[in-house]
């Protein structure tokens, strides 16, 4: 199974002036959404499953991609990972699934796939981890796919 970690990308840092959940992204986030959109569209199956955080900015960063997509409650950033696993059957599932969420969520998820139980990763705004399980002699592994950035492609 494939389980790629998106971050939204750049939103408005009004938080003081608005509910987090409702804020924008801005111009320059715009385009790292379409670009690292445009990077998935090529890699991504065509059975590939979308969830995406209620936050507006992760919305506005998931219609980049053009695909339908499922809001998930589980990716709000206070939510244990293991609840969010649970949501993208990590790791038994049948389809790629794509999480479009926030940090430090997914740098949380990320440290506890690849065994890094003390650190979270930091994954920069509009980044994606692209995570792959496979089972081995009886054990599950991780393996990390591609890491990638709006600004590398």
């Amino acid at each position: 199974m494939d389980l790629i970690l998106w971050r939204h990308a750049e939103a408005e840092n009004n938080a003081e002036k608005c509910d987090d959940m409702q804020r924008a992204l801005t111009v320059r986030g715009h385009k790292q959404a379409v670009r690292m959109a445009a990077w998935l569209d090529q890699r991504l199956p065509e059975n590939t499953r979308v969830l995406c955080s209620p936050a507006l900015r992760c919305e506005q960063t998931a219609l980049a991609l053009g695909r339908k997509y499922k809001i998930c409650q589980e990716l709000v950033s206070d939510v244990p990972t293991a609840d969010t696993l649970r949501a993208a059957h990590w790791p038994t599932g049948k389809h790629t699934m794509l999480l479009i969420g926030h940090q430090p969520a997914l740098g949380q998820l990320i440290a506890q796939l690849i065994g890094l139980h003390q650190t979270p990763c930091s994954l920069q705004k509009g980044a994606l981890w692209w995570l792959r399980a496979r089972e081995r002699e009886g054990q599950w592994q991780t393996l990390v796919v591609a890491a990638q950035s709006p600004e590398t492609v």
